[in-house]
């Protein structure tokens, strides 16, 4: 099976180096110093004190499943996410695999948006930490299966510079090593982005080898709320969930039904209580 990550690694690379030649890397930079100091919201701290703990995606399109929502718009459904009680959302900003832009952030925040807004990309330059800075973002997205150990230290630290909290992945027991660069927030993929299959399970096998006092994440493959409820006792403080809601033909209001679920079950808030983890 064609290694899908390979693929558009390949593609990011020389995606990059065109982003450069539009607006080089002097120009951004200058623009980027010009905004700091401006409070930027942190995602660590809204996904510790949210009962539900919910990042909702805005994503139209996927590798695996083309496009889910291919008129969704910016302008309309992340603030509708956040009118309807996410923690934080999550915006796909690749455009060739995903059918993102970054100017999707830009319209966001100009809508109303001002919960954290993570960049949602596969960033692999750290020129793209400063895209991420101009176009609003909060958190910016690395993944452990696409970078070198200490490639990963260093956009980690360019994040920080930049006031940029950094989300960081892993998939894999392999990867472990990367949680001790300590991230803002340490993330899971239930997704091989290598073959695109889904599995919630894989958080479950993750969460005994994760650090007991990270804020941890756990993305893709979740579609009920009692799912979140065994996250949350394995130790899980968000969610990151996407073609749930971007299927629906009202994804805010699809949010708000999967949180009332969540009330009715009495699931909300319970990231202090007995961890266990659920019976496969």
């Amino acid at each position: 099976m064609k290694d899908v990550l390979d693929e558009i690694i390949a593609y990011k690379r020389v995606e990059v180096a065109r982003f450069k030649e539009l607006l080089s890397e002097h120009e951004i930079h200058q623009r980027v110093e010009a905004m700091l100091g401006t409070p930027v919201a942190s995602l660590r701290a809204s996904l510790l004190a949210s009962e539900s703990g919910i990042i909702s995606e805005f994503k139209r399109k996927s590798p695996s499943k083309g496009w889910i929502k291919e008129d969704g718009r910016a302008d309309e459904i992340p603030l509708s996410y956040q009118q309807n009680g996410a923690a934080a959302i999550s915006i796909l900003t690749d455009e060739k695999y995903f059918g993102g832009s970054d100017a999707f952030i830009e319209v966001a925040r100009q809508s109303g948006v001002t919960v954290p807004v993570l960049y949602k990309n596969f960033v692999i330059d750290e020129y793209q930490l400063f895209q991420a800075r101009l176009c609003g973002a909060s958190a910016v997205l690395l993944i452990a299966a696409d970078l070198a150990l200490a490639e990963c230290r260093a956009l980690l630290c360019t994040a920080h510079e930049l006031q940029l909290e950094v989300l960081l992945e892993l998939h894999d027991e392999w990867e472990l090593d990367y949680a001790d660069l300590e991230p803002d927030v340490l993330g899971v993929n239930n997704r091989n982005l290598g073959t695109f299959i889904t599995d919630v399970q894989n958080s479950f096998r993750m969460a005994s080898w994760l650090p007991t006092d990270a804020c941890k994440v756990s993305e893709s493959g979740i579609s009920h709320p009692q799912t979140v409820c065994d996250l949350r006792r394995a130790g899980f403080h968000g969610f990151l969930i996407g073609e749930s809601f971007m299927k629906s033909s009202a994804p805010g209001m699809a949010l708000k039904a999967f949180i009332a679920e969540m009330e009715d079950r009495g699931l909300a808030g319970l990231s202090d209580r007995l961890i266990v983890t659920p019976e496969t």
